[in-house]
């Protein structure tokens, strides 16, 4: 049994569940269950633990970091089979995922040294003639991280990460599925020279993690997952820092003068990618009316040859769902869209791999339309103008990137200025991420950012002193 990290000491429960391999089925590890007494040990630890964390100085901040960003390094190889074997992800994605946790903490360590402040003066107005105004950042207090399945160990770090810079202890709820590389992130922040008390992962069911959720000592609290889930959690902790990043049906626009050889590869990548299971992987594929019989084909063919399956191969790019009641759920779905008019290739289920497939004409109710689909399918909208496009996009109700396929910098601009999404990405699929940009949407995508400068300014909070000359 794989045991929990409480307080920075593995601990094993009497309750445990077993986990399955998604592409065989094959048992893994069994991994230790809290309850409702490890909650409340965790809570109280990161509580005595901001004691000491709010105190510590930045370059100590930073030099944890650059130390867990080397051990997470030195644990590369153990970090990708476990995420290739507990959620799927093809290997070739599971080592980048961890490259990209390494980039995540040493971006935090840059971070720690310039946390913002200000310093004005307030004599704008006669009252305030001898006062200066001194603005400065401080922790908020211990950080509840929940986290989802399809990025197990880099998403976690998109908390723990600015957590730490910021001078926050954290308490994890990993995913069911995928927890143990949320685990062993705790064990190298330990061992790194974070608080033993500071830090803590707790695999458990939803109902208890909602302790954490109503607790008083978790003034913050940073969600990843579904908009449903999200938006509840939301009402439920309204005097709390609620951070949502809660995914989409991510567009992209092929505009006419688009470089058709560029530009489908990459969409095609971006759909397929982990079976489609990426907040920002490619759903909505909006073509310009003048290209769309040629960009159809090119998609089409490039469906087809996406090297799927096995986890485990190199160059497999589209493994399996995370379990078979996801791959049915899908393979609902686009029966739905079929039998509501759209054309349909590719497509099919091999095991719990389904095969990339493509879509048009589906129906606007369709849910392949208006819900986050999370798998290898995506679906072709002609349009005849960019304002149609952009219209088309906005009339969803999720926000979170979108990709624009363009040579025309008014057009580039126009999607720029109007497009309803937190991140407009040129001449790419809206897919791409780096680990130090702003990355949140709008609308049913959430609310707040990711990225670690980003980050540290939500898990702070502003204080002003009023210094009288």
């Amino acid at each position: 049994m794989r045991p929990l990290l409480l307080a920075g000491r593995l601990v094993t429960t009497d309750a445990a569940i077993q986990l399955f391999a998604p592409w065989d089925q094959r048992p893994l590890d069994a991994v230790a269950q809290a309850g409702s007494l490890e909650m409340e040990a965790a809570a109280a630890a990161a509580a005595r633990a901001f004691v000491v964390t709010r105190k510590m100085p930045a370059h100590k901040r930073a030099e944890i970091l650059r130390k867990i960003a080397l051990g997470l390094g030195d644990r590369r190889e153990e970090l990708a089979a476990l995420i290739r074997d507990e959620g799927g992800k093809p290997i070739q994605f599971a080592r980048a995922e961890v490259g990209r946790a390494v980039d995540t903490f040493n971006l935090s360590a840059e971070e720690c040294s310039r946390i913002e402040g200000e310093v004005f003066g307030l004599d704008g107005v006669p009252a305030g003639e001898g006062r200066t105004a001194i603005v400065r950042r401080f922790p908020r207090g211990p950080v509840l991280a929940i986290a989802p399945f399809n990025f197990p160990l880099n998403l976690v770090a998109h908390k723990v990460a600015p957590a730490i810079a910021a001078g926050c202890p954290v308490v994890v709820k990993p995913a069911e599925q995928t927890p143990s590389a949320a685990i062993v992130l705790g064990e190298i922040c330990i061992a790194a020279g974070w608080p033993p008390e500071a830090m803590s992962v707790l695999p458990c069911d939803r109902s208890v993690a909602g302790a954490l959720v109503d607790d008083p000592r978790f003034p913050v609290i940073s969600f990843t997952g579904s908009d449903v889930v999200g938006w509840q959690l939301r009402a439920r902790a309204p005097n709390k820092q609620v951070l949502l990043e809660l995914g989409g049906n991510a567009s992209a626009i092929v505009h006419h003068d688009a470089d058709l050889a560029t530009a489908l590869p990459r969409i095609a990548l971006g759909a397929y990618a982990h079976a489609g299971q990426v907040c920002i992987s490619v759903q909505n594929v909006l073509i310009h009316v003048s290209v769309l019989d040629e960009a159809r084909e090119m998609l089409i063919s490039a469906a087809a040859g996406v090297p799927r399956g096995d986890p485990s191969r190199a160059d497999t790019v589209c493994g399996p769902m995370i379990n078979p009641g996801q791959a049915t759920r899908v393979e609902a779905w686009i029966a739905e869209a079929v039998a509501g008019g759209a054309r349909s290739w590719g497509g099919g289920r091999e095991g719990n791999v389904l095969v990339p497939s493509v879509l048009e004409g589906a129906a606007d109710s369709a849910r392949v339309i208006r819900d986050e689909a999370f798998g290898p399918l995506l679906v072709l909208q002609p349009y005849a103008t960019i304002p149609e496009a952009i219209a088309r996009v906005n009339a969803g109700r999720f926000g979170l990137q979108c990709g624009v396929f363009t040579r025309d910098i008014s057009a580039l601009w126009a999607c720029f200025s109007d497009l309803e999404v937190g991140g407009v990405i040129h001449d790419d699929y809206p897919t791409f991420r780096v680990d130090g940009m702003p990355y949140g949407g709008v609308k049913d995508s959430g609310v707040g950012r990711e990225g670690p400068r980003w980050a540290i300014r939500d898990f702070t909070e502003e204080r002003l002193l009023v210094l009288r000359a």
